[in-house]
């Protein structure tokens, strides 16, 4: 069944509902005394139609779930099934071009076994097709029918529908926190699979990484040692590229709202804010074949022996240029935030304006600026083209910024897109990486958290 029908036929009921609710609350408000009843006829209306649409959604949802699965054990126990494989990959690819041909949407080459079994397949999908508008049908008559028996000129229509309104704004704020609890659960589970073959304290202090997807037999923990990547990711995101974007974007912010004319700021900002636009694999090109060779380049000028082409001090430049509209548009907002009275009454006091931005502004608008901050690590440390492009992949544990190295979430992508099996150490690596890059990133929230709620309660 196409997902319109369903949608198509559930807005329709609805909206029949919802004119006949509001006739009939309408005929209430006409005959009560001084023309008051207990809710406007709208509230009427959108309480009927409210019991039409969401039971029908809800159980061409459930239907839509297990329809496909009643199908197929239609087809299985027709004649034209007996040929059938027991099971395999032939199997499989048999009834799902069958069921591509029931549907209308099958290739110019054919399978006779799947021919045969297109009929049953047609046959077995308008059945319960129809099974399931039937009952679609009888649930909207139900909802409808238990909405207009409470309709009455008494009824507090708009408390019901307010509270129906206060549980999907319940649902849409659940659906973030059980998506992260969810991603949560998946990470523990497979970083838990991944330990119990690869000891956590080989996987946390160990310096080598070299895991191998294809090796059989006994797992090597020597091989899934961390720190280098761990040390990329912080070298990279956290160190070189917020040495360029803090500064960088604390002064743009700084000049824009306490310096720049009204018409350069016009223009500057938004101008600014493009960077934020730029996709990162533009980023990625500008650092492999711009910034790459020129600090090779530079470095073989003043006399360094064999530069890498891929650093990470190209990488760490250009993400930190990436970062800067994140750390300026926060700062910006927050400077200009601070109230007017603050900043007159410094300068009432005989301070100039850059006493004033230093110890007035600044620190009155630090919980947005540390909120800007976090929020440019956050994208610094998941960060992975511009790392794949101008870093390379190679997991070195080094200080030189001349060197290559790789970050986390670059290994996490080669893990995961390699050819091992799911199951193997390899791929179940880039679930611990994942838990504790997860771990890493709500440690630095709540340290964020606490400096704003210092800084807040010290200018509140």
């Amino acid at each position: 069944m196409s997902p319109a029908i369903p949608l198509l036929l559930a807005i329709g009921l609805g909206l029949a509902g919802w004119l006949v609710a509001r006739a009939r609350a309408w005929t209430f408000k006409r005959s009560a005394p001084e023309g008051r009843i207990a809710a406007l006829p709208s509230y009427h209306a959108w309480y009927a139609a409210l019991w039409i649409v969401v039971p029908l959604i809800l159980w061409f949802l459930i239907w839509n779930g297990i329809s496909g699965q009643l199908v197929l054990s239609s087809v299985l126990a027709s004649p034209e099934a007996q040929s059938l494989p027991e099971f395999g990959l032939r199997r499989d690819s048999i009834l799902i071009e069958a069921r591509n041909i029931a549907e209308g949407n099958a290739g110019l080459s054919m399978n006779d076994e799947a021919v045969a079994l297109a009929e049953p397949f047609r046959q077995a999908m308008q059945r319960y097709d129809l099974i399931g508008l039937i009952v679609g049908l009888l649930i909207g008559g139900a909802g409808a029918a238990w909405a207009f028996l409470r309709l009455k000129p008494d009824f507090a229509a708009r408390t019901k529908v307010e509270r129906l309104v206060l549980a999907a704004l319940l649902i849409a704020s659940l659906v973030a926190i059980l998506t992260t609890f969810g991603i949560l659960v998946t990470l523990v589970y497979e970083t838990i699979l991944f330990f119990g073959k690869v000891s956590p304290i080989d996987f946390l202090f160990g310096t080598q990484w070299n895991p191998d997807p294809m090796s059989t037999g006994s797992v090597d923990g020597d091989r899934y040692g961390a720190i280098p990547l761990f040390w990329g990711t912080l070298f990279i995101g956290a160190i070189i590229a917020m040495i360029v974007a803090i500064p960088l974007g604390m002064m743009s912010a700084i000049y824009l709202t306490q310096y720049a004319p009204a018409k350069m700021r016009a223009w500057v900002k938004p101008a600014l804010e493009i960077l934020a636009g730029v996709p990162t694999v533009v980023y990625g090109y500008f650092a492999a074949l711009t910034i790459a060779p020129a600090i090779r380049d530079i470095a073989v000028t003043l006399g360094a022996s064999n530069p890498s082409s891929e650093s990470a001090l190209a990488a760490g430049l250009v993400m930190g240029v990436m970062i800067i509209p994140f750390v300026s548009s926060m700062a910006d907002d927050s400077i200009a935030a601070v109230p007017q009275a603050m900043r007159d009454g410094s300068l009432a006091m005989g301070a100039t304006t850059n006493e004033t931005i230093r110890r007035v502004l600044v620190p009155a608008a630090l919980p947005g600026i540390v909120g800007g901050v976090m929020l440019a690590i956050s994208r610094a440390i998941g960060e992975t083209m511009i790392v794949v492009m101008a870093a390379s992949t190679a997991a070195n544990l080094s200080a030189n910024p001349l060197e290559s190295m790789t970050t986390v979430t670059v290994q996490i992508v080669a893990l995961l897109t390699g050819e091992g099996s799911f199951d193997h150490p390899a791929t179940l690596a880039a679930f611990a990486l994942g838990f504790v890059l997860f771990m890493v990133t709500l440690a630095l929230n709540f340290i964020a958290l606490r400096v704003v709620k210092r800084f807040r309660e010290a200018y509140e």
